[in-house]
């Protein structure tokens, strides 16, 4: 989720102050990713820093309005054309848990797998629970939220299909699982080299 990038674009309709610009994050996203103010204005500082938005003054309440630059809004138009690019060295950490899992001693591979897959499951009852309880989209916040809900739903979704693909594959190897001993060789010094996938 890239806050700078949204934060810029709903500066991009008009100036706006920080309490100001967390609420409208939130009504665009359907609430489903809070915003604490202090990241906000971390975020802020750093787009003024970098030329993109312009720290105004402060009004009769004391609200500190912002507002986007030229290069700000160049930014934006360059975001909102450009496809996101889910990158080849993103971390998933139920991923690492597994694989980490697989290959210790003494560990209960299915215990992992049907913990897991009680937790997804529930979240993906949830969200589903909360899109058949909420009506059709009548305006554009609806419509945000029903697509950031449904865009977690295929997420859950994916992520059970995932489980059962994983544990079909440790079934498939069992040989190959809880067999990774410490290795004996020392490791050099630095930073190991870069695996590109």
């Amino acid at each position: 989720m890239s806050v700078r990038q949204s934060l810029l674009a709903i500066l991009d309709q008009g100036p706006c102050y920080g309490y100001q610009l967390r609420a409208e994050f939130d009504r665009r996203t359907g609430s489903t990713w809070p915003l604490n103010v202090g990241q906000i204005y971390n975020t802020l500082e750093r787009l003024e820093r970098d030329g993109l938005v312009e720290r105004g003054e402060a009004d009769e309440q004391g609200h500190v309005y912002w507002a986007i630059t030229d290069a700000g809004s160049a930014e934006v138009a360059g975001w909102l054309s450009s496809p996101v690019e889910r990158g080849s060295g993103t971390r998933d950490e139920l991923a690492i848990k597994l694989a980490v899992a697989a290959t210790l001693p003494g560990v209960d591979l299915a215990a992992v797998f049907r913990a897991q897959r009680a937790a997804s499951l529930a979240r993906l009852q949830e969200l589903q629970r909360s899109t058949s309880t909420a009506t059709a989209p009548e305006g554009p916040e609806q419509l945000a939220r029903a697509l950031v809900i449904d865009a977690l739903i295929s997420t859950a979704d994916a992520e059970l299909r995932w489980l059962d693909q994983a544990e079909q594959r440790i079934a498939a190897h069992p040989q190959h699982t809880l067999a990774l001993e410490l290795s004996t060789d020392r490791p050099k010094r630095g930073r190991p080299a870069r695996v590109v996938v």
